[in-house]
């Protein structure tokens, strides 16, 4: 698993540095859009049935204003709508960056 050396804020994006020399540059909205929380993505019950999710799925005008490491898997960004309960992880992280340039 590539872990990130670096992180930093350039502007509108998250620019990260991994461990295998890759970078990769993330738009803050799109960031938010994609937070992998049950908030923004939904979770399903036993039955199948969705329960959340149902919220915007554009985030103009927002920002990352911080974020931390949880573990050695993830990690978590405060944005400037108060959200921070997504937990990113690394792999996700490289997926988000891998399907913007397709």
């Amino acid at each position: 698993m590539h872990t990130p050396v670096n992180i930093q804020l350039i502007g509108p994006e998250v620019a990260i540095a991994w461990s295998d020399g890759t970078e990769t540059y993330h738009p803050m909205e799109r960031l938010r859009a994609a937070s992998p929380s049950a908030e923004t993505q939904g979770e399903r019950d036993i039955l199948g049935r969705q329960y959340g999710g149902d919220g915007p799925k554009t985030f103009p005008g927002v920002t990352v204003l911080g974020w931390q490491q949880v573990g050695n898997y993830a990690i978590c960004f405060s944005f400037s709508d108060g959200h921070r309960t997504g937990l990113y992880s690394f792999d996700y992280l490289r997926k988000l960056a891998a399907d913007a340039t397709a």
